[in-house]
């Protein structure tokens, strides 16, 4: 096991190609919100409490009814088999051991009954929806049959992100040779040879509810340039009418429209940008977190994402009212680095740091943890 989750990225970089590893970690454009979010939680000290009986220490809660070893999901994360082949069964079996529910993305790579069958643990789906709805119930439809019993909706990629990288990289699917990329690619022997034995990644999901081919060009279509940018939140109650678990909008960013969502009775909102991938300079969702938790924390479950590399991090985002953090890249640089044990070693780094910061701040819960127990940093010279 490597010292932290950012040893797994030194290890991922090294391992994938450079089109892989930059779309794994970029952001869109500039960076800027990319940088922001890790920026915040940097931003915080805490404010430690001594001479505390921290022998029984618990970190475990409940998020959208499920149990959860911490307050930590491994969240959606797109065309994971870039990074490893079956990479969505992986990550979900090491949700799954670490005792947290896993979210499938609907740009994943494995199909979501392999996912339900590679173990019994807590499942939910995010969802895109296409111009033609009939994608979205078909997935739906497959999901609820299959035993995932939430569906977190993603609202902030009605288009795609202007991700600088992959033009530089040259990144499509499916990749067209060059000569940058060939050189690129005889550097990762083992990543080519992992492709070509894996057979490279597929939007599966999408394949079989779209009836598309098997054939990325067109699965990539469906995903990107077919989004439906008339969805609304009156279709809210369209989803209702489809779905019978939980619903969860991900991809807030103002209390405004975490207000709108409580209005339309869902369950839970994560306050997201999308990991610094869409939106450049768009609200840093640790930032927005405070108000949006005090107002409305009691009512729904007030979710995180972006930027949590230690397991400080979640201690900080749960200090501030959010009921779990989402963790995005950070087990992919494990499953990146060091294969599908990696991802499970991310985890348990993650909870061990979480636990040694819960003892250090001096509480003995993981809700203990309130407002009380962080603060900005002040400037050496106010």
């Amino acid at each position: 096991m490597l010292p932290s989750v950012m040893d797994y990225r030194a290890q991922a970089r090294k391992r994938l190609p450079r089109l892989a590893f930059d779309y794994l970690d970029g952001g869109a454009e500039d960076g800027a919100s990319l940088r922001r979010n890790v920026a915040a939680f940097g931003a915080l000290e805490f404010v430690p409490e001594v001479l505390a009986d921290v022998t029984d220490c618990q970190l475990q809660t409940t998020v959208l009814g499920a149990a959860a070893a911490m307050p930590a999901i491994v969240g959606p994360t797109g065309l994971n088999g870039l990074f490893w082949p079956d990479a969505d069964v992986h990550l979900a079996r090491a949700a799954h051991r670490a005792g947290l529910p896993f979210v499938l993305s609907t740009a994943s790579t494995s199909l979501l009954e392999e996912v339900r069958a590679a173990g019994a643990g807590e499942l939910w789906l995010q969802l895109y929806v296409q111009r033609d709805r009939r994608i979205a119930e078909h997935l739906m439809d497959r999901a609820w049959s299959s035993g995932y019993t939430a569906l977190f909706l993603t609202v902030d990629v009605p288009v795609h992100g202007n991700r600088d990288h992959d033009k530089r990289n040259g990144f499509q699917l499916p990749l067209r040779p060059s000569g940058r990329l060939l050189l690129d690619l005889a550097a990762h022997p083992g990543w080519c040879w992992r492709m070509l034995r894996g057979g490279g990644p597929q939007l599966k999901n999408l394949a079989v509810s779209s009836n598309a081919r098997e054939n990325i060009t067109e699965q990539a279509s469906a995903l990107s340039r077919q989004m439906d940018l008339a969805l609304t939140w009156d279709d809210i109650d369209w989803l209702r009418r489809r779905w019978r678990g939980r619903i969860v909008i991900k991809g807030i960013q103002t209390l405004a429209d975490a207000r709108r969502a409580k209005a339309r009775g869902v369950d839970g909102i994560v306050l997201s940008n999308h990991g610094g991938r869409q939106l450049e300079c768009a609200p840093c969702p640790l930032e927005v977190l405070p108000e949006v938790a005090a107002e409305l924390g009691q009512s729904l479950d007030v979710l995180v994402d972006g930027g949590v590399r230690r397991g400080s991090d979640i201690a900080k985002a749960a200090a501030l009212g959010a009921r779990a953090v989402l963790l995005g890249r950070a087990p992919l640089y494990g499953l990146a680095g060091r294969g599908p044990g990696g991802a499970g070693e991310v985890l348990a780094i993650l909870r061990a740091e979480l636990e040694n910061t819960l003892r250090l701040l001096g509480r003995t819960r993981i809700g203990a943890l309130d407002a009380t127990a962080v603060r900005r940093r002040r400037a050496i010279f106010d």
